[in-house]
Formats: C-alpha cells, structure tokens, sequence
C-alpha cells in the first residue's frame, strides 16, 4: 500500500516539475488572472462550470472569491453553474444534459464576464456548449483542461493545458491553479487595504 502512495506523490511531482518549466502555461495563469481581475473592476463576474470533481472545484474556486481565500475582505462576484439543484434538474429534463451550462450562461452572462469551464479530456460537450454560448453574449471564455484539447481551443479566449493526461493529476493542477489565480486576484484588488501581513511590512518598511 505504501508503494502505490510513494507512486502516486512521485507522478504528481513530476507533472509539477513539468508545470514548473511551462513558460506558456505560467503565463496563461497570470494573463486569466488579469483578465478576472480587469472583469470584476469593471462590476463584472466569473462564472464557473464543470462535470463530476471539476463540478467541485467549480464550486471550491467560486466559494473562495465570494467569502475569503487568505484573509477578510469584501467579497468578490463569482459563481458556480453546478450548485442549483433546481436548475439543472429542470434543463436536464427539458432539454438536454448537453444544455446544463450553456442555459445558465444564456440566462445570466452578461457582456464582459468571465467563464472558466473545466473539463480534464477538453471533450465534454455541456461545457463545450457553455462556451459557445458566452460568446455569443460576450463573455470571455476560458478553458482548464489537460494538455491538447483542440475542441475547447477553438472555443476559448484563453487557455490553461496541464502538461498531463491522467485526470487525478489534471485535477490536482487544476486546483493548485485555480488556488494561484484566486489569490492573485484577491491580493491586486484588496491586498493592499485587507492584507494584515502587507500592511505589516509597509509599515516596518
């Protein structure tokens, strides 16, 4: 038993050790993070969808914007597609599991928002669907996946590809970016106001 664990930390090193020396990817994460940041000062909102584990980081990576990631601050617009039991129930049976996201984003997205989908295969046609969807009411799109996605690439403004192609691993990333992301943006827009340990070193400095 603990072989397969020693295994399973060992192959999660080494896609950090890959991720490490993407210079694209790295830039990706900070050119989303400005894209949220420049979205919610304009009063706009991030959007977050996905299926199965990326249903939860969906909701995991909205829930730190809205109530806090590192310290208090104000909170900032996001939410998952994935929560409304109501909704996704009734667009599943009226249309299509196809139409679960792309409705929501047809009902709320408004110009300028940011939708992130997550889909660790880059196939999965509900969030293919949701993109088409933004762009056509003017959302920005961005897709987290796995390391080639042609289908979410021809749908998206933006792209975050973990060079992996087993789904744990994907996912782990997925989260440690999205983790990276969501303090990017809470340090730019109230780091310098709410930060307790910023203030701390301004002050000493």
């Amino acid at each position: 038993m603990q072989k397969l664990i020693v295994e399973e930390i060992q192959k999660t090193q080494a896609v950090l050790a890959a991720v490490l020396q993407d210079k694209v990817l790295l830039t990706a994460a900070e050119e989303i993070a400005c894209l949220c940041i420049q979205a919610l000062r304009q009063g706009k909102k991030i959007l977050f969808a996905g299926n199965g584990g990326s249903a939860a980081d969906s909701q995991h990576l909205a829930a730190e914007l809205v109530s806090r990631l590192r310290y208090d601050r104000p909170g900032l617009a996001a939410m998952a597609l994935t929560t409304d039991t109501s909704a996704l129930t009734a667009i599943g049976n009226d249309y299509a599991f196809e139409n679960l996201f792309s409705r929501q984003v047809e009902a709320l997205g408004q110009t300028g928002d940011v939708l992130i989908g997550i889909s660790t295969s880059g196939k999965s046609p509900n969030i293919l669907r949701a993109f088409e969807a933004a762009r056509k009411k003017g959302v920005v799109t961005v897709g987290f996946t796995r390391d080639v996605a042609p289908m979410m690439a021809e749908r998206c403004d933006f792209m975050l590809n973990i060079p992996a192609r087993e789904t744990p691993k994907i996912q782990e990333c997925h989260i440690l970016f999205g983790h990276v992301i969501c303090a990017l943006i809470e340090e730019e827009i109230y780091g310098a106001e709410y930060n307790p340990m910023r203030n701390k070193i301004e002050a000493v400095s």
